[in-house]
């Protein structure tokens, strides 16, 4: 049987700042993201499953990606834990805003690697990530490939 790619897009809307940055991303300010996650397998082949000729059902795909990625991201602010920018995360925190504090520099490229992690974890033994796609600005994305990585 032929593998067979499928691709899952999300959004969501989170903040950040670049530490130590010489341009204006070192200020906060925020993104409208969108990620296209692509998953590579073999569709299921037994006409007794409820998912026959799926790879992987979309709705499961979401559910993982929701729970990793978009719910945990959307509507937050990300800064590096390792930066000055922890004592804003603080303030803002107390004051109830949603904060993520990370171990990297909060960029896209960063964040790709990520997000590929924590699907990675997630995905059925036959199913892999291919790909993910995160677009920061209508012109702007990073990439991630498993066959590179």
């Amino acid at each position: 049987m032929s593998n067979i790619r499928i691709t899952k897009q999300f959004s969501f809307e989170t903040g950040h700042a670049l530490y130590g940055y010489d341009g204006k991303c070192r200020n906060v300010h925020g993104h409208s993201y969108k990620l296209s996650v692509t998953v590579i397998g073999t569709p299921i082949n037994d006409s007794d499953n409820v998912k026959f000729g799926m790879v992987i059902d979309f709705g499961d795909l979401k559910k993982i990606v929701k729970e990793e990625i978009v719910d945990v991201f959307d509507h937050a602010t990300v800064f590096n834990k390792n930066t000055p920018h922890v004592e804003l995360a603080k303030e803002l925190s107390d004051r109830g805003h949603s904060v993520l504090l990370v171990d990297y520099q909060p960029t896209s490229e960063m964040m790709v690697i990520d997000f590929a992690e924590k699907i990675k974890q997630r995905l059925p033994q036959n199913i892999a990530l291919h790909s993910l796609k995160l677009q920061e600005t209508a012109t702007s994305y990073a990439e991630w490939y498993a066959e590179e990585n």
